[in-house]
């Protein structure tokens, strides 16, 4: 065969993209002609504010990468959305927005122009609850695993929580009523609140209030409690406040974590794992007055059993000094009595006892002056002896004594000369004896 045959050939099975598109279209519509239940996560979900349709992508991750392993395009028309979004909210308590899996009733379509979609006719609650459930779980079980689930509600609440950081946004209507039912209470009671603004609804949530508490640990000392508080809006805002991160920082805070972020039958993680879960802002307040007033009454109550005890002491011993007052003239008559008796047993041995007393001292005189009259002559001998020794010492010791035993004395002007060396040639000296005195006159010295 020729190349030019070859060439028309092939032009002869050649498909325009317009009649390959429409026999896929022909073809997908034979085989998917049904309506199918589809598994998926809603993706770039948006809404055409004035026809009312909503486009979005259904994608599939794989579970162990996160990696999207299928995509299709999807469409809601505004009469199924306006059935669909308001009972999906309602029953889910979700916004109906992009990252949930959901599960649709969906018709394939494949358009010429377009490609591949799937058209929503109708959506299961239930799914989107039953993942909802199950990643709740997993959150709880794994704060249960890593030991901090109650770590905050195992915190020893302060008797008195008058300093308190609140974690809110500044301008919502629930932060104002918080404030405002503290001020306002009947007891009087002094509360210090300090804001630390965060965002309560949209996707910064959680980073917003995690931040907020950062900021309060700086100075955990100067509070007593962290409220974290919210008004009003639509349950599918606390969808923040079931988060992992949000959840295990508040089970792990230094103090008391006091909630009032949703409603009577909400209940978030961050609830369960906060110290005290109040369903409002103002019953937040009203919990805060309450545990003033029961120390309060606590206090009251001590003052009562401290007076009751009190009045009960006196009354004993007034009991006790009445019975002693009525006992007392009794006793001092008694003792008085007895007094009397060893006064009269003492005069009658008085007389007797001052004889006894007088002859003993008598005695004692009388020895003592015996004493004193030998000790007075013994005294008198030993002081004349005494006196004779020392007269024999003197005269031994006197200058004529000593002459008369031979010796003499040389005086110079009077003085007693004792070395010759104190001697000059010509010096006049009188020289003693113990018969008379010499008068002579230096005329050499050796």
């Amino acid at each position: 065969m020729s190349q030019e045959q070859n060439s028309i050939e092939i032009e002869k099975e050649a498909f325009s993209l317009l009649e390959l598109t429409t026999r896929v279209k022909k073809t997908v519509y034979e085989s998917f002609s049904d309506t199918y239940w589809v598994r998926a996560e809603m993706s770039d979900v948006r809404t055409n504010m004035s026809s009312g349709h909503c486009y979005l992508e259904f994608i599939e991750k794989n579970t162990i990468t996160g990696q999207i392993v299928a995509r299709a395009r999807g469409t809601i028309w505004a009469k199924t959305f306006r059935m669909v979004k308001p009972y999906f909210e309602m029953e889910t308590g979700q916004l109906f927005a992009s990252g949930i899996k959901v599960l649709v009733k969906v018709i394939v379509e494949f358009h010429e122009l377009y490609g591949f979609s799937l058209t929503v006719i109708d959506i299961d609650p239930a799914y989107t609850l039953g993942d909802m459930v199950r990643k709740r779980m997993e959150i709880i079980r794994q704060l249960q695993e890593e030991g901090v689930l109650t770590l905050n509600k195992e915190l020893p609440f302060p008797a008195l929580p008058q300093r308190i950081a609140v974690v809110t946004s500044a301008t919502a209507a629930g932060y104002e009523d918080f404030l405002n039912q503290l001020s306002l209470n009947k007891a009087g009671y002094p509360f210090y609140v300090k804001l630390f603004p965060a965002l309560m609804q949209g996707e910064k949530t959680e980073a917003s209030v995690i931040s907020a508490l950062d900021k309060i640990y700086h100075y955990a000392d100067s509070f007593d409690v962290v409220v974290i508080i919210r008004g009003g809006g639509a349950t599918s805002d606390l969808n923040s406040f079931d988060s992992y991160l949000l959840a295990a920082n508040c089970a792990q805070f230094p103090l008391p974590v006091i909630t009032g972020i949703g409603h009577e039958r909400d209940d978030t993680i961050v609830d369960m794992v906060a110290h005290t879960r109040m369903k409002t802002p103002t019953a937040v307040a009203e919990f805060l007055i309450g545990r003033m007033d029961a120390a309060a009454d606590e206090l009251n109550a001590l003052q009562q059993d401290i007076c009751a005890s009190a009045v009960d002491v006196l009354q004993k011993r007034k009991n006790y000094l009445q019975l002693v007052g009525n006992r007392l003239p009794a006793i001092v008559v008694n003792k008085i009595e007895r007094n009397r008796a060893t006064l009269q047993a003492l005069g009658s041995k008085l007389p007797t006892a001052a004889s006894s007393l007088l002859k003993l001292r008598n005695s004692l005189l009388n020895a003592a002056r015996l004493r004193l009259g030998n000790l007075a002559v013994f005294k008198l001998k030993e002081g004349e002896r005494f006196i004779q020794l020392t007269e024999q010492f003197i005269k031994m010791a006197s200058p004529e004594y000593i002459l008369k035993r031979g010796y003499s004395l040389s005086l110079k002007n009077g003085k007693i000369i004792k070395h010759a060396a104190d001697l000059q040639p010509g010096d006049e000296l009188i020289t003693r004896f113990a018969d008379g005195s010499v008068y002579s006159t230096v005329n050499k010295i050796k």
